[in-house]
């Protein structure tokens, strides 16, 4: 007879599964960023009725241990949970620690059999023998309790009550089968990796100007950091963390394109900055017209001071006249006809721009990218927004954010993957810190809670979405024809929905009219400059930058804004009207108060809407049927409300409701 050879078990003594947080198929670590509260959870049960002790042991980057008790997240379900805040960056390591609970599985036991009055002398003895286990002398005194004849049976049974006794036994417990689970690791990254506000705007039309004399009169002149960097306070008094720029490098000329991206380009038209490349240098030169090194850097230090960090764009393509068509030849793609194959979309076609060919010298162009994005970070940069990433290697993303995050783990990298959802949700998984999303076209109730309801669950574990509410790119229909209402709709949903939203300049002043046939504005700023006159209108009113400053002054004095995680959905009896909340329980505020907000948004920018909100008072921290004060942050109003309540929104006036609950 053949020897058979033990398989070694897959499953500990006491069953450990489905953890979380973890990525699908646990290929890369799960993240969160300092002072995020993670939900840790698993499945955990066993054979039988015995009671379960469950336990979070966690490692912080120095290698401290702590544990935190896990709960049943929903008795029955076998689920356990616990949350905790995560306050140090670094790669932390994570276990589940279970095992059966003797002494409860004992005093559940207990409790029914000796008020009974079944097999109480040897459920007591029990008892005796578990609290013979090495331990303190509170343990020695009730053991003997126990085993005590002359006491009754309820006087010996409630020795096992005692709260010293029930404290002495929470912190060393009485367990047996212990199983630990192997370490999962948690990357945990700085603040601005999941929390801030973004604005994008073209550095060039910032000062740009028509001079009406002189060698240059009615020409345009370009603007320049300098003139920028004069925008950069009006930038920060609105409240935003971030400010992003378009690429800033040298634009080719060959196949520059012209406005609206004609094909034909005036001795005057800027051409794409995306087209990056020409004879003044490529991916580590600055166009000339914005000012030379000592200039960005007089920018970047104005955005420090003014409590603004900086992004640029990481484009990895190149106009015809970039310089590695003619040093590197092989990193593009040759056509049968000798030429180098220009990126299209059919029908769209951008002969401005060579994609490179990742597949041709791979080790070539991995250098020269990490050599580019390490310049960058010696000059001051550590943002960086990544332009379609989905079009290059996976596996390339993953070796350069984790190459440049083992160097540099305060580097955050934005991508920018309008794409479809397995390859955005794997550039997330990768490394990518934060992911443009489909947030733009999710305009209706329905589409808005299917979004939020995604974007706050399991994809938290590993996603950062950053809610844009427009870009160069992307007009959507609904702020072409929704007018002023559809711009505050939109810019209150993405800043109080997720810790990361942005607004591309010109939001702010209502610029809804697209290029004909088209998603983006007319007359677009990608393909000439557009200065704005600011001061106009803000001495006019039209402008929304008081209502941009209100939602980020919002989401700075409310910790639960600051989670992507923590926000329910909630019914209304209109299916125009959202709501939904944040909540985040006291122990993470610092305040030791918790923090709610409730938002009732009416999606449709046409009408005014009127109906009831049916809110789950458990998702926010209180009992069924309490009353609780309401401030609503947009128009200063205070109300009482309770789970039911009566909204009105006018969508001509003010669409949103954003309540602060005050118990």
């Amino acid at each position: 007879m053949a020897t058979r050879v033990a398989r070694p078990p897959r499953i500990g003594r006491i069953p450990i599964r489905d953890f979380r947080p973890l990525q699908p198929e646990a290929r890369w670590p799960a993240k969160a960023v300092v002072g995020e509260v993670v939900p840790f959870a698993a499945t955990v049960f066993r054979e039988g009725h015995g009671l379960l002790f469950v336990e979070l042991v966690l490692t912080d980057p120095s290698g401290a241990e702590t544990r935190h008790r896990m709960t049943e997240l929903e008795p029955g379900l076998d689920r356990w949970g616990v949350e905790v805040r995560i306050d140090t960056a670094g790669s932390w390591r994570y276990q589940v620690h279970a095992a059966s609970d003797d002494w409860a599985s004992w005093l559940h036991d207990a409790d029914i059999k000796i008020p009974a009055g079944q097999d109480v002398e040897l459920v007591l003895a029990m008892g005796a023998q578990l609290l013979g286990r090495p331990g303190g002398r509170l343990q020695v005194q009730a053991r003997d309790a126990l085993s005590d004849a002359k006491l009754t049976p309820a006087a010996r049974l409630s020795v096992a009550h005692d709260p010293r006794l029930e404290a002495a036994i929470a912190a060393d417990p009485i367990v047996s089968l212990d199983t630990v689970t192997p370490p999962l690791e948690l990357r945990v990254e700085r603040r601005a990796a999941g929390v801030g506000a973004w604005y994008e705007f073209f550095p060039r039309s910032e000062g740009a100007k028509r001079p009406k004399s002189g060698p240059r009169a009615g020409r345009w002149v370009s603007g320049t950091f300098r003139t920028a960097a004069k925008r950069l306070p009006a930038i920060a008094a609105m409240g935003f963390d971030v400010v992003y720029l378009p690429p800033i490098h040298p634009i080719g000329r060959t196949f520059r394109k012209g406005p609206n991206n004609s094909p034909e380009a005036g001795p005057d038209d800027p051409g794409s900055p995306w087209a990056i490349g020409a004879a003044e240098g490529g991916h580590d030169a600055i166009h000339p017209d914005l000012g030379t090194l000592a200039d960005f850097q007089a920018f970047l230090k104005e955005a420090e001071r003014t409590g603004l960090e900086v992004a640029i764009d990481l484009a990895l393509q190149c106009s015809p006249d970039h310089p590695w068509v003619t040093e590197h030849p092989e990193w593009f793609t040759q056509r049968p006809d000798g030429t180098i194959a220009y990126a299209e979309n059919p029908p769209k076609k951008y002969q401005d721009i060579y994609p490179l060919n990742f597949d041709r010298d791979p080790e070539g162009i991995r250098a020269e990218v990490r050599r580019i994005v390490e310049l960058w970070i010696e000059r001051g940069v550590r943002i960086f927004r990544v332009d379609n990433p989905h079009t290059k290697p996976l596996d390339f993303w993953e070796w350069l954010l984790g190459d440049i995050g083992d160097a540099h783990p305060d580097a955050v990298f934005l991508a920018e993957a309008f794409t479809r959802p397995p390859m955005l949700h794997a550039l997330a998984g990768a490394g990518f810190q934060q992911s443009y999303s489909y947030f733009a076209w999710r305009n209706t109730r329905t589409e808005l809670e299917e979004f939020l309801q995604e974007i706050s669950g399991e994809d938290a574990d590993y996603l950062r979405p950053n809610l844009f509410v427009n870009t160069p790119d992307i007009l959507t229909e609904y702020l072409q024809f929704g007018g002023v209402p559809a711009y505050k709709i939109r810019a209150a949903i993405a800043a109080t929905a997720a810790p990361l939203w942005g607004v591309y300049s010109g939001f702010e002043l209502f610029e809804d009219v697209a290029r004909p046939g088209s998603e983006e504005n007319i007359d677009n700023e990608k393909y000439e400059y557009r200065p704005r006159d600011w001061a106009g209108a803000a001495a006019s009113g039209r402008t929304l930058a008081p209502y941009l400053s209100m939602l980020n002054d919002v989401r700075r004095r409310h910790p639960a804004l600051a989670q992507l995680r923590g926000l329910t959905v909630h019914r209304s009896d209109d299916d125009a009207v959202l709501v939904y909340s944040k909540h985040l329980d006291g122990r993470f505020t610092g305040s030791g108060a918790p923090d709610t907000v409730i938002v009732v948004a009416n999606t449709d920018p046409h009408s005014v809407r009127e109906t009831i909100v049916h809110l789950d008072l458990a998702a926010l921290g209180l009992a069924p049927g309490e009353r609780f004060g309401v401030h609503d942050e947009v128009s200063g109003a205070d109300w009482i409300w309770s789970d039911t309540d009566y909204v009105r929104l006018d969508a001509f006036a003010e669409p949103v409701h954003i309540l602060e609950v005050r118990r």
